[in-house]
């Protein structure tokens, strides 16, 4: 594993990133616009705890001491999630409008349709799709509780899913990876990496995003995202579609790095169909 950081990364950024997934994670929430504003919940919250803005998601803040959030009357009531600031940033790239069909492909639980779904007013219509029925059960409960009203879901073998063929606006592949950006929070991952998990992940990363791609409508935006650092499963893959299908790159490549206090690692990247 540390021979493919190297490779991804060169060898000074490898040794930073290893030691900063050596260190605790920071806590971020991203709070509900639907119901509240980050002024009110730093207002709120400030008196109690120790708190702060995130420095780039704008719906961002960071916790510096852990609480029992799920306690939290404001958990309740929906004014906010707990979410990295990589992962609500790769969310942005879901530049999304009131009206449009979006499709979140490997939707689990909805983290992501949560940090992406106000933009829409309640107007459209957000599928969320996965094949684990009991993850899609947890994401029901979720976009209940922040207020969001205009989702479907959709299950593997769902016979809708004939009818959404190229019919997508957007679609966010948020793909299953190594989670190399996310080591500090899954430390056991590196003793479960094997020679072939890297090549089991590209195949899989490459058939469900020709799958989601089905989906989408000439002119759409299709959004690929790992919580990966490394080149493989991130540049290669980005080459790899586009050279694949009729697509091409817009606007820049999100990337984070894991550091000490500061965000996980994530990749997006946004393609528009031509």
């Amino acid at each position: 594993l540390y021979d493919l950081i190297v490779e991804s990364l060169g060898v000074e950024k490898a040794k930073e990133l290893c030691l900063a997934s050596n260190q605790p994670a920071p806590t971020t929430v991203r709070i509900n616009p639907i119901k509240t504003t980050r002024e009110a919940m730093l207002k709120l919250w400030s008196p109690q705890y120790e708190v702060s803005p995130c420095k780039f998601a704008m719906y961002g803040i960071t916790f510096h001491k852990k609480i029992n959030f799920f306690s939290l009357s404001e958990f309740k009531e929906g004014l906010f999630e707990i979410q990295d600031e990589g992962s609500q940033l790769l969310a942005d790239l879901m530049e999304i409008e009131p009206g449009q069909h979006v499709l979140d492909y490997c939707a689990g639980s909805g983290g992501k349709t949560l940090a992406f779904a106000h933009r829409m007013k309640n107007s459209g219509q957000i599928y969320l799709h996965d094949i684990r029925r009991y993850i899609l059960l947890q994401g029901r409960k979720r976009l209940r509780r922040a207020g969001i009203q205009n989702t479907q879901f959709v299950e593997a073998e769902d016979p809708k899913l004939k009818k959404m063929k190229k019919r997508m606006d957007w679609i966010l592949v948020d793909a299953p990876c190594t989670g190399t950006g996310t080591m500090r929070r899954n430390p056991d991952m590196k003793w479960k990496f094997t020679e072939e998990t890297l090549p089991r992940l590209v195949g899989q990363q490459r058939m469900i995003f020709e799958k989601a791609l089905s989906f989408l409508r000439p002119g759409g935006c299709i959004v690929y995202g790992t919580c990966s650092i490394l080149r493989a499963e991130n540049e290669a893959q980005v080459e790899h579609f586009v050279k694949t299908y009729n697509l091409e790159v817009e606007g820049e490549p999100f990337q984070s790095m894991p550091t000490p206090g500061g965000m996980d690692g994530f990749f997006g990247v946004r393609f528009r169909m031509n």
